[in-house]
């Protein structure tokens, strides 16, 4: 399961649009099986992360209890979308921490 939430429309932006990617899955399952369609599919709809886009990536590694500190660190860094990946837990961290 994968969900995304925008976060306010008034955040303060960078240079470039910034994508937080927060999961509750290891490092290297990110590395080797999500995290390369993710990007494929950005690549698709014209985001390259590095050139036009930058992905923050915020990991659990399986420790849940981590999830709304991890999604609390994305939304102070004044992302514009969380990509939520792994299961229900990391999408309820990630809408948790952007309701106001």
């Amino acid at each position: 399961m994968s969900a995304a939430w925008p976060l306010s429309a008034d955040a303060q932006q960078s240079a470039l649009p910034v994508i937080g990617f927060l999961s509750s899955l290891s490092s290297n399952y990110i590395t080797a099986l999500r995290a390369p369609p993710f990007r494929q599919g950005l690549n698709e709809t014209g985001y390259i992360e590095g050139q036009n886009v930058v992905i923050e990536y915020r990991l659990a590694e399986g420790q849940y209890d981590r999830l709304p500190s991890l999604a609390a660190e994305l939304v102070n860094h004044k992302v514009a979308v969380i990509f939520a990946s792994g299961g229900s837990d990391p999408a309820k961290a990630a809408k948790a921490a952007t309701e106001h």
